[in-house]
């Protein structure tokens, strides 16, 4: 047993080299999926914000076509539920010009 003594030192330096080299790489490691998860998460935000420009543009041609007053959406749902109950509230509603062209 007295001759493994003299090699304890050695042994205990050559555990706690290993150990610190163990937990270097480990630390590397993370670092870079920590890093990869950032890249992807830059990646799906970028997506996300063009997405949402697009929608937002998309948005504002429709509250164009509503609110342009021309655009007779109530009118057009009623004349698709009754056509002739329609007809006679577009004529009503219309210029006279508009009725005699109709008639």
């Amino acid at each position: 047993m007295p001759w493994i003594l003299g090699f304890a030192p050695f042994i205990f330096v050559l555990v706690l080299v290993l150990g610190i080299v163990s937990i270097q790489s480990r630390a590397r490691l993370e670092e870079k999926r920590i890093a990869a998860g950032a890249a992807r998460q830059g990646d799906t935000h970028t997506r996300d914000a063009e997405r949402i420009d697009e929608l937002e543009e998309r948005l504002r041609i429709v509250e164009r076509i509503v609110t342009d007053g021309g655009y007779d959406l109530a009118q057009k749902i009623e004349a698709l539920r009754d056509e002739r109950p329609a007809v006679e509230r577009l004529l009503r509603t219309r210029p006279v010009e508009t009725a005699d062209r109709l008639s």
